[in-house]
Protein backbone atom coordinates (compact mmCIF):
# COMPACT_ATOMS: atom_id res chain seq x y z
CA UNK A 1 0.00 0.00 0.00
CA UNK A 2 1.21 3.55 -0.62
CA UNK A 3 2.51 5.48 2.39
CA UNK A 4 1.71 9.12 3.09
CA UNK A 5 2.48 11.67 5.80
CA UNK A 6 -1.06 13.08 6.24
CA UNK A 7 -3.36 10.16 5.49
CA UNK A 8 -3.67 6.43 5.08
CA UNK A 9 -5.41 4.40 2.41
CA UNK A 10 -6.02 0.68 2.23
CA UNK A 11 -8.68 -1.80 1.28
CA UNK A 12 -11.19 -2.63 3.99
CA UNK A 13 -9.92 -5.86 5.52
CA UNK A 14 -13.34 -7.51 5.55
CA UNK A 15 -14.67 -5.90 2.36
CA UNK A 16 -11.86 -5.47 -0.20
CA UNK A 17 -14.18 -3.86 -2.75
CA UNK A 18 -14.20 -0.86 -0.39
CA UNK A 19 -11.14 1.37 0.02
CA UNK A 20 -10.71 3.44 3.19
CA UNK A 21 -9.01 6.84 2.98
CA UNK A 22 -8.27 8.15 6.48
CA UNK A 23 -7.22 11.78 6.97
CA UNK A 24 -4.62 11.25 9.67
CA UNK A 25 -3.48 14.40 11.45
CA UNK A 26 -5.65 13.98 14.56
CA UNK A 27 -3.40 16.17 16.70
CA UNK A 28 -4.34 19.07 14.35
CA UNK A 29 -7.97 17.99 13.81
CA UNK A 30 -6.81 16.69 10.41
CA UNK A 31 -6.10 20.25 9.29
CA UNK A 32 -4.93 20.70 5.71
CA UNK A 33 -1.23 21.40 5.29
CA UNK A 34 0.73 21.76 2.05
CA UNK A 35 1.10 17.98 1.63
CA UNK A 36 -2.46 16.80 2.22
CA UNK A 37 -4.12 17.88 -1.07
CA UNK A 38 -1.36 16.20 -3.11
CA UNK A 39 -1.63 13.05 -1.04
CA UNK A 40 -5.41 12.92 -1.41
CA UNK A 41 -5.00 12.92 -5.18
CA UNK A 42 -2.27 10.27 -5.08
CA UNK A 43 -4.37 8.07 -2.80
CA UNK A 44 -7.42 8.39 -5.06
CA UNK A 45 -5.27 7.57 -8.09
CA UNK A 46 -4.08 4.42 -6.31
CA UNK A 47 -7.65 3.35 -5.51
CA UNK A 48 -8.76 4.07 -9.08
CA UNK A 49 -6.04 1.76 -10.38
CA UNK A 50 -7.03 -1.11 -8.06
CA UNK A 51 -9.43 -3.33 -10.00
CA UNK A 52 -10.86 -4.85 -6.83
CA UNK A 53 -11.91 -1.48 -5.40
CA UNK A 54 -15.41 -0.29 -6.34
CA UNK A 55 -16.05 2.50 -3.83
CA UNK A 56 -13.99 4.73 -1.51
CA UNK A 57 -14.91 5.87 2.01
CA UNK A 58 -13.21 9.09 3.16
CA UNK A 59 -13.08 9.72 6.91
CA UNK A 60 -11.07 11.51 9.58
CA UNK A 61 -9.02 10.20 12.49
CA UNK A 62 -9.67 11.42 16.01
CA UNK A 63 -12.28 13.97 17.00
CA UNK A 64 -13.48 15.10 13.59
CA UNK A 65 -13.41 14.84 9.81
CA UNK A 66 -11.28 17.89 8.95
CA UNK A 67 -10.97 21.29 10.62
CA UNK A 68 -9.97 23.09 7.40
CA UNK A 69 -6.64 24.66 6.54
CA UNK A 70 -3.99 24.75 9.25
CA UNK A 71 -4.64 28.43 9.86
CA UNK A 72 -2.83 28.74 13.19
CA UNK A 73 0.33 28.52 11.11
CA UNK A 74 -0.86 30.64 8.19
CA UNK A 75 -2.80 33.15 10.30
CA UNK A 76 -0.36 33.87 13.13
CA UNK A 77 2.95 33.22 11.43
CA UNK A 78 5.04 35.63 9.39
CA UNK A 79 5.78 33.13 6.61
CA UNK A 80 6.75 33.02 2.97
CA UNK A 81 3.79 31.28 1.37
CA UNK A 82 1.92 31.80 -1.93
CA UNK A 83 -1.36 32.27 -0.07
CA UNK A 84 -0.04 34.67 2.57
CA UNK A 85 2.18 37.08 0.71
CA UNK A 86 3.78 39.67 2.99
CA UNK A 87 5.12 41.91 0.23
CA UNK A 88 2.85 44.38 -1.54
CA UNK A 89 1.43 44.50 -4.05
CA UNK A 90 0.61 40.82 -3.77
CA UNK A 91 0.77 38.62 -6.87
CA UNK A 92 -2.73 37.23 -7.46
CA UNK A 93 -1.59 34.69 -10.04
CA UNK A 94 0.93 33.12 -7.66
CA UNK A 95 -1.88 32.77 -5.14
CA UNK A 96 -4.27 31.47 -7.79
CA UNK A 97 -1.84 28.83 -9.05
CA UNK A 98 -1.35 27.44 -5.56
CA UNK A 99 -5.01 27.37 -4.56
CA UNK A 100 -6.16 26.11 -7.96
CA UNK A 101 -3.83 23.15 -7.56
CA UNK A 102 -5.36 22.39 -4.17
CA UNK A 103 -8.84 22.63 -5.67
CA UNK A 104 -7.90 20.23 -8.45
CA UNK A 105 -6.44 17.83 -5.89
CA UNK A 106 -9.68 17.86 -3.88
CA UNK A 107 -11.65 17.42 -7.10
CA UNK A 108 -9.88 14.11 -7.68
CA UNK A 109 -12.52 12.76 -5.29
CA UNK A 110 -15.21 14.01 -7.67
CA UNK A 111 -13.45 12.99 -10.88
CA UNK A 112 -12.45 9.50 -9.79
CA UNK A 113 -14.34 6.88 -11.78
CA UNK A 114 -15.16 5.21 -8.46
CA UNK A 115 -17.80 6.62 -6.10
CA UNK A 116 -16.53 8.42 -3.01
CA UNK A 117 -18.41 8.68 0.30
CA UNK A 118 -17.53 11.24 2.98
CA UNK A 119 -18.16 9.85 6.46
CA UNK A 120 -18.32 12.93 8.69
CA UNK A 121 -18.13 13.15 12.46
CA UNK A 122 -17.13 16.20 14.45
CA UNK A 123 -16.42 19.09 12.10
CA UNK A 124 -16.04 19.36 8.33
CA UNK A 125 -15.10 23.02 8.48
CA UNK A 126 -13.94 25.46 5.80
CA UNK A 127 -11.42 23.57 3.63
CA UNK A 128 -12.64 20.39 5.31
CA UNK A 129 -16.08 21.02 3.83
CA UNK A 130 -14.39 21.32 0.41
CA UNK A 131 -13.07 17.78 0.84
CA UNK A 132 -16.41 16.45 2.07
CA UNK A 133 -18.44 18.08 -0.71
CA UNK A 134 -16.06 16.91 -3.44
CA UNK A 135 -17.08 13.39 -2.46
CA UNK A 136 -20.08 12.02 -4.32
CA UNK A 137 -22.08 11.12 -1.23
CA UNK A 138 -22.17 12.42 2.33
CA UNK A 139 -23.12 10.53 5.49
CA UNK A 140 -23.02 12.55 8.71
CA UNK A 141 -23.42 11.99 12.41
CA UNK A 142 -26.43 13.86 13.77
CA UNK A 143 -24.19 16.09 15.88
CA UNK A 144 -21.51 16.62 13.23
CA UNK A 145 -21.26 20.10 11.72
CA UNK A 146 -20.38 21.33 8.26
CA UNK A 147 -19.88 24.86 6.97
CA UNK A 148 -17.46 27.49 5.69
CA UNK A 149 -17.00 30.01 8.51
CA UNK A 150 -14.30 32.06 6.70
CA UNK A 151 -16.92 33.43 4.30
CA UNK A 152 -17.40 36.09 7.00
CA UNK A 153 -13.84 37.27 6.34
CA UNK A 154 -10.64 35.78 4.87
CA UNK A 155 -12.07 33.11 2.61
CA UNK A 156 -14.18 31.96 -0.34
CA UNK A 157 -14.72 28.21 -0.91
CA UNK A 158 -12.63 27.43 -3.97
CA UNK A 159 -14.41 24.21 -4.94
CA UNK A 160 -17.68 26.20 -5.10
CA UNK A 161 -19.66 23.04 -4.41
CA UNK A 162 -22.25 24.58 -2.11
CA UNK A 163 -24.61 25.82 -4.83
CA UNK A 164 -24.37 22.60 -6.83
CA UNK A 165 -24.97 20.41 -3.78
CA UNK A 166 -27.48 22.54 -1.91
CA UNK A 167 -29.21 24.96 -4.31
CA UNK A 168 -28.82 28.71 -4.63
CA UNK A 169 -31.06 29.94 -1.80
CA UNK A 170 -29.59 27.84 0.99
CA UNK A 171 -26.07 28.15 -0.38
CA UNK A 172 -26.43 31.93 -0.19
CA UNK A 173 -27.66 31.68 3.40
CA UNK A 174 -24.56 29.77 4.47
CA UNK A 175 -22.18 31.91 2.42
CA UNK A 176 -23.66 35.18 3.73
CA UNK A 177 -23.58 34.08 7.39
CA UNK A 178 -20.63 31.71 7.65
CA UNK A 179 -22.84 29.49 9.80
CA UNK A 180 -22.46 25.73 10.15
CA UNK A 181 -25.30 23.21 10.13
CA UNK A 182 -25.53 19.87 11.89
CA UNK A 183 -26.02 16.50 10.29
CA UNK A 184 -29.76 16.46 10.83
CA UNK A 185 -30.26 19.79 9.08
CA UNK A 186 -27.80 18.82 6.33
CA UNK A 187 -29.89 15.73 5.60
CA UNK A 188 -33.14 17.69 5.82
CA UNK A 189 -31.77 20.24 3.34
CA UNK A 190 -30.56 17.54 0.96
CA UNK A 191 -26.85 18.25 1.47
CA UNK A 192 -26.20 14.96 3.26
CA UNK A 193 -27.57 11.66 2.01
CA UNK A 194 -28.12 10.44 5.55
CA UNK A 195 -27.69 11.57 9.15
CA UNK A 196 -27.54 9.08 12.00
CA UNK A 197 -26.53 8.98 15.67
CA UNK A 198 -22.77 8.88 16.03
CA UNK A 199 -22.78 5.26 17.21
CA UNK A 200 -24.51 4.26 13.95
CA UNK A 201 -22.29 6.27 11.60
CA UNK A 202 -19.89 3.45 10.74
CA UNK A 203 -22.68 0.96 10.07
CA UNK A 204 -24.70 3.40 7.96
CA UNK A 205 -21.68 4.36 5.85
CA UNK A 206 -20.54 0.77 5.44
CA UNK A 207 -24.02 -0.42 4.43
CA UNK A 208 -24.19 2.26 1.73
CA UNK A 209 -20.72 1.38 0.49
CA UNK A 210 -21.54 -2.33 0.39
CA UNK A 211 -24.70 -1.66 -1.61
CA UNK A 212 -22.65 0.31 -4.14
CA UNK A 213 -19.80 -2.21 -4.17
CA UNK A 214 -21.99 -4.87 -5.77
CA UNK A 215 -22.44 -2.81 -8.94
CA UNK A 216 -19.95 -3.33 -11.82
CA UNK A 217 -17.19 -0.72 -11.92
CA UNK A 218 -18.03 0.25 -15.48
CA UNK A 219 -21.64 1.02 -14.56
CA UNK A 220 -20.60 3.09 -11.55
CA UNK A 221 -18.17 5.09 -13.67
CA UNK A 222 -20.72 5.78 -16.40
CA UNK A 223 -23.47 6.84 -13.99
CA UNK A 224 -21.03 9.14 -12.19
CA UNK A 225 -19.86 10.69 -15.46
CA UNK A 226 -23.44 11.42 -16.53
CA UNK A 227 -24.33 13.20 -13.28
CA UNK A 228 -21.01 15.06 -13.19
CA UNK A 229 -21.55 16.25 -16.75
CA UNK A 230 -24.73 18.02 -15.66
CA UNK A 231 -22.71 20.01 -13.12
CA UNK A 232 -20.04 20.78 -15.71
CA UNK A 233 -22.71 21.98 -18.15
CA UNK A 234 -23.98 24.27 -15.39
CA UNK A 235 -20.57 25.95 -15.31
CA UNK A 236 -18.79 24.27 -12.41
CA UNK A 237 -15.27 24.78 -13.77
CA UNK A 238 -15.84 28.46 -14.55
CA UNK A 239 -17.41 28.98 -11.13
CA UNK A 240 -14.39 27.38 -9.45
CA UNK A 241 -12.06 29.67 -11.38
CA UNK A 242 -13.93 32.73 -10.11
CA UNK A 243 -14.12 31.38 -6.56
CA UNK A 244 -10.39 30.67 -6.46
CA UNK A 245 -9.54 34.20 -7.62
CA UNK A 246 -11.96 35.65 -5.07
CA UNK A 247 -10.46 33.50 -2.30
CA UNK A 248 -7.09 35.15 -2.90
CA UNK A 249 -8.68 38.59 -2.86
CA UNK A 250 -10.42 37.92 0.47
CA UNK A 251 -7.05 37.14 2.06
CA UNK A 252 -5.25 40.20 0.69
CA UNK A 253 -7.88 42.98 0.56
CA UNK A 254 -8.13 45.44 3.50
CA UNK A 255 -10.53 43.21 5.42
CA UNK A 256 -8.39 40.12 4.94
CA UNK A 257 -5.22 41.98 5.92
CA UNK A 258 -6.95 43.26 9.05
CA UNK A 259 -7.93 39.71 10.01
CA UNK A 260 -4.42 38.40 9.53
CA UNK A 261 -2.77 41.27 11.40
CA UNK A 262 -5.29 40.89 14.22
CA UNK A 263 -4.45 37.16 14.39
CA UNK A 264 -0.75 37.99 14.51
CA UNK A 265 -1.32 40.53 17.27
CA UNK A 266 -3.97 38.85 19.43
CA UNK A 267 -3.71 35.20 18.38
CA UNK A 268 -5.69 33.22 15.85
CA UNK A 269 -8.24 32.08 18.42
CA UNK A 270 -9.13 35.68 19.24
CA UNK A 271 -9.42 36.54 15.54
CA UNK A 272 -11.77 33.62 14.93
CA UNK A 273 -13.87 34.58 17.96
CA UNK A 274 -14.31 38.10 16.52
CA UNK A 275 -15.12 36.71 13.07
CA UNK A 276 -17.78 34.32 14.35
CA UNK A 277 -19.27 36.61 17.01
CA UNK A 278 -21.33 38.67 14.59
CA UNK A 279 -19.46 41.86 15.48
CA UNK A 280 -18.89 44.00 12.37
CA UNK A 281 -15.63 43.26 10.58
CA UNK A 282 -13.60 46.43 9.87
CA UNK A 283 -13.91 47.43 6.21
CA UNK A 284 -12.09 49.61 3.70
CA UNK A 285 -10.31 52.64 5.16
CA UNK A 286 -11.23 51.60 8.70
CA UNK A 287 -9.52 48.24 8.14
CA UNK A 288 -6.49 49.93 6.58
CA UNK A 289 -6.11 52.25 9.57
CA UNK A 290 -6.35 49.37 12.03
CA UNK A 291 -3.73 47.44 10.04
CA UNK A 292 -1.47 50.50 10.12
CA UNK A 293 -1.86 50.84 13.89
CA UNK A 294 -1.22 47.15 14.57
CA UNK A 295 1.74 47.09 12.19
CA UNK A 296 3.28 50.10 13.94
CA UNK A 297 3.16 48.15 17.18
CA UNK A 298 4.49 45.01 15.49
CA UNK A 299 7.06 46.09 12.87
CA UNK A 300 8.45 42.56 12.51
CA UNK A 301 5.10 41.55 10.96
CA UNK A 302 5.72 43.79 7.95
Amino acid sequence: MPEFSTLRIDKDAAHPRIARLLLNRPERLNAINDAMPREIRAAIDWAAAEDEVHVIIVEGAGKGFCGGYDLNHFGEGNIDHPCQQEKFPWDPMVDYAYMKRNTEDFMSLWRSPKPTIAKVHGYAAAGGSDIALCCDLLVMADDARIGYMPTRVWGCPTTAMWTYRLGATRAKQLMFTGDTIDGKKAADWGLANESVPIDQLEAATLNLALRIAGVPRSHLAMHKMVVNQVMLTMGLEQTQMMATVFDGITRHNPEGLWFRRYAQTEGFKAAVEWRDSGEPVPEGDDAREKVRQMSANRPEAL
